[in-house]
């Protein structure tokens, strides 16, 4: 239960503190997630606590561990020095063999790793600890409730005109700020994950029930919910994430219809009206989507024809191309171990090839905008590949096993935002990172606790 309700909190917290993108709940933000760790060492210490489980669980988080070596080894050998003249700061590259572990910024580093291991340790302890689906659809349930709240927060925001965040409190450095997010890409990349928990406990609760237990039940607020969550993605402007919005509910659409059609047909509703219904219903969600949102979606429309008529007439996609092919070749310089964790806007400068705008206003890049590629970068392609174990051993257990609907979307939804990180920056969001980690360990826990067949799946 302390593991439990120590993740829930985190995500929570995490996202109305900007997403964790101000630089300073950093600190606050790590020292909470400090308690995942402790939660993990306290069930391993427990005399009670593995022995109660696969041993093998616990052999998951190996690949997190070999990475946390490579990050406190890389930190032995600073790649760069610092030199102060007067009040300025300059950073000096020292030469280390493309072999060798470095971190450009040891404490960039630390700092980086301090957090990454609060937020997997805080979601590595649903799998190691949660022994009941009901507790797991808990925990989804407060996340969708809280997605919901900050959902009509950021709608009111954005209808009053707020030129800043908390209706104007706190200044954004990005025009296409939502809700607490300070970036609408964030914030659409958020909205997917919540997306998949709603939409794999709405089609959890649709089964054997009358339309009256419908309407009454879980399943009708959860839609009414899923809809004015995703509503807001399109508000927002991200415009990539309100097509994967789009895909995942025309799956769950997809998914849902024959469902909806055993209540109809369970509530004695004739197949010629039902299917009236459902299209009067779908009419009534698209008109009010267009309510709400069209103006927002004509406007990015209208932008998205100006950049797509720019990049034909430069025959590219324009500074995008540039900023890739500047990170990869900062990527091949160091491709074993990188150039060390949270290392990219140090290093980056001195790879950036683009110049300085019309007004004389350097081109800055913090983040790479594809999280595969600065990964490599930072980590190399051995840490990409402790990465993608950590992923894989948990997901590997699920061989032979029936996903009901609550693990399907939720994996559904991670999916989704990994094959976006390839060419944008969702994981450059704390919260994102934390409920992709949170939303992935749900759905192998859940999975790993249900029944192994359909007919047995509760």
């Amino acid at each position: 239960m302390a593991a439990a309700i120590q993740a829930t909190a985190f995500l929570i917290g995490v996202s109305w503190a900007f997403g964790g993108n101000a630089d300073w709940v950093r600190t606050p933000i790590s020292v909470f997630g400090t308690l995942g760790p402790l939660l993990t060492l306290a069930f391993v210490l427990n005399p009670g606590g593995p022995g109660t489980g696969p041993p093998g669980k616990l052999a998951w988080a190996i690949p997190v561990g070999l990475l946390n070596l490579l990050v406190l080894l890389s930190c032995l050998t600073p790649g760069f020095r610092d030199i102060v003249h007067g009040d300025t700061l300059y950073l000096m590259p020292v030469h280390v063999p493309w072999w060798k572990p470095s971190a450009a910024r040891p404490e960039a580093a630390l700092r980086s790793l301090w957090i990454f291991d609060g937020i997997y340790f805080s979601c590595f302890n649903v799998l190691l600890c949660i022994r009941s689906r009901s507790v797991i659809r808990k925990i989804l349930a407060v996340l969708a409730a809280n997605a919901l709240v900050l959902s009509v927060f950021g709608t009111v925001q954005k209808l009053t005109g707020a030129s800043g965040l908390y209706f104007g409190r706190v200044k954004s450095p990005q025009d296409y700020f939502f809700a607490s997010f300070v970036y609408d890409n964030h914030w659409g990349a958020f909205i997917v994950l919540m997306l998949g928990a709603c939409a794999g406990l709405i089609l959890r609760y649709l089964r054997g029930i009358e339309l009256r237990e419908m309407m009454r039940g879980p399943s009708f607020l959860g839609i009414v919910m899923a809809f004015l969550i995703a509503v807001t993605v399109p508000m927002s402007g991200a415009r990539m994430c309100t097509l994967l919005v789009l895909i995942l509910a025309f799956l769950a659409v997809m998914r849902g219809t024959p469902a909806i059609y055993r209540v109809l047909r369970i509530s004695r509703i004739p197949r010629s009206l039902a299917n009236l219904l459902l299209a009067a219903v779908a009419a009534c969600v698209i008109w009010g989507a267009w309510l709400i949102a069209g103006e927002f979606l004509s406007a990015r429309a209208a932008k998205t024809g100006e950049q797509l008529r720019e990049m034909w007439a430069r025959g590219g996609i324009g500074a995008r191309t540039i900023l890739y092919h500047d990170t990869w070749r900062m990527a091949l310089d160091r491709p074993l171990f990188g150039w060390g964790m949270g290392s990219y806007p140090s290093v980056f400068s001195f790879y950036n090839t683009q110049q300085a705008t019309g007004d004389h206003i350097p081109v800055v890049y913090h983040d790479a905008h594809s999280d595969w590629l600065q990964c490599i970068a930072e980590l190399g392609f051995a840490g990409l590949a402790l990465i993608g174990a950590a992923v894989a051993l948990p997901a590997l257990s699920l061989r032979g096993r029936h996903l009901g609907p609550v693990s399907l979307f939720l994996l559904l939804g991670c999916a989704l935002v990994a094959a976006y990180a390839w060419m944008e920056f969702p994981f450059g969001n704390v919260a994102v990172v934390l409920a992709w980690w949170l939303c992935f360990s749900c759905a192998v826990q859940y999975a790993r606790l249900s029944p192994r067949s359909r007919e047995q799946e509760a």
